[in-house]
């Protein structure tokens, strides 16, 4: 990830409903929720709701799947795991206790390997 695509992540999640919206992607799993699913945990209207989705999308934090009539949205791990690297690339400068705190965070989080969801 490079810069111009951190600040397009960061300014898709720096809005509140964008960020449950990933919130709730993240917690629902590779599995995802349907749009109307979606909009009711976030507490959203469903018309607001594409709006957000859109943005999300653009930046490469959700991915979306036809199920029959259904559209099921789900965390892009990929793209969240390369804004979480952007910015801890350069972290410790050769100390490690610098970065211990996160890393166990991350190691603590039974997450999803690789991008189970489609795009």
């Amino acid at each position: 990830m490079d810069e111009r695509q951190a600040l397009a992540a960061f300014a898709a999640l720096g809005q509140e409903h964008r960020l449950r919206v990933v919130r709730a992607l993240v917690t629902a799993g590779p599995d995802g929720l349907s749009a109307g699913v979606l909009a009711e945990t976030v507490g959203i209207a469903n018309t607001n709701l594409s709006f957000h989705l859109k943005e999300l999308s653009h930046a490469g934090l959700i991915r979306s799947r036809r199920e029959g009539k259904s559209v099921i949205y789900s965390a892009a791990y990929v793209g969240l795991s390369d804004l979480i690297a952007f910015l801890m690339r350069d972290c410790c400068q050769g100390r490690p206790e610098v970065c211990a705190p996160a890393v166990a965070a991350l190691s603590a989080c039974d997450c999803p390997t690789g991008d189970t969801a489609h795009a």
